[in-house]
C-alpha cells in the first residue's frame, strides 16, 4: 500500500472529520430512516429514500477516510528547511500582474486551492519542487503558460 503524505494539520482535519461522521452523523441518519419507516410504505416514502442515500454517503466516505489515515504519512515541515519541498509555505508573485499569493504544498486528500492548500501533485507544486527564493517557475496552466518568482520559503 502506498503511503500517503499529509501535514500534521491535514492529519488532525481530516481526524476531526471522521469522527464527526461517526459519532453525529451516523446515530442521526440511523434515526431518520428508522423515524422513516414507521410512516409506512417505504417504495413512496422519499424521506426514507433521501435518509439511506446520506447515510450510503456517510459510511462511503467514513470508509475513504479510515483508508487514507491508515496509510497517512505525516510530515512535519517545522522540520525542514532549504529549497522548495512537501510541507513548504511560499510567496510567489505572478510576473505578469505581479500578485502575489501564498501556497502550501501538502498531499492529495488535504489539498483545499481556495485556503492556499496546494496539492503535491498539481504541475505547480511539481514546478516549485527543489527550487529556491528568487527562482523563476514557468507553468502551464489550462489558461496558458505562467511565469512566477518565488519570494519566500518558509517551513512552519
Amino acid at each position: 500500500m502506498e503511503k500517503i503524505p499529509m501535514t500534521r494539520a491535514g492529519y488532525t482535519a481530516l481526524d476531526e472529520e471522521l469522527k464527526v461522521l461517526k459519532s453525529k452523523e451516523r446515530p442521526e441518519v440511523i434515526r431518520a430512516i428508522a423515524e422513516a419507516r414507521e410512516h409506512g410504505d417505504l417504495s413512496e416514502n422519499a424521506e426514507y429514500h433521501a435518509a439511506r442515500e446520506k447515510q450510503s454517503f456517510i459510511e462511503g466516505r467514513i470508509k475513504e477516510l479510515e483508508g487514507i489515515l491508515g496509510r497517512a504519512d505525516v510530515i512535519d515541515p517545522a522540520k525542514m528547511s532549504g529549497t522548495i519541498k512537501f510541507g513548504a509555505t511560499v510567496t510567489l508573485v505572478d510576473e505578469d500582474t505581479d500578485e502575489e499569493r501564498t501556497y502550501q504544498i501538502v498531499g492529495e486528500a488535504e489539498a483545499d486551492i481556495e485556503r492556499g492548500l496546494l496539492n503535491i501533485k498539481s504541475p505547480l507544486a511539481r514546478a516549485l519542487i527543489g527550487k529556491d527564493e528568487g527562482d523563476s517557475v514557468e507553468v502551464r496552466t489550462p489558461g496558458g503558460e505562467k511565469a512566477y518568482e518565488v519570494l519566500s520559503i518558509r517551513f512552519v
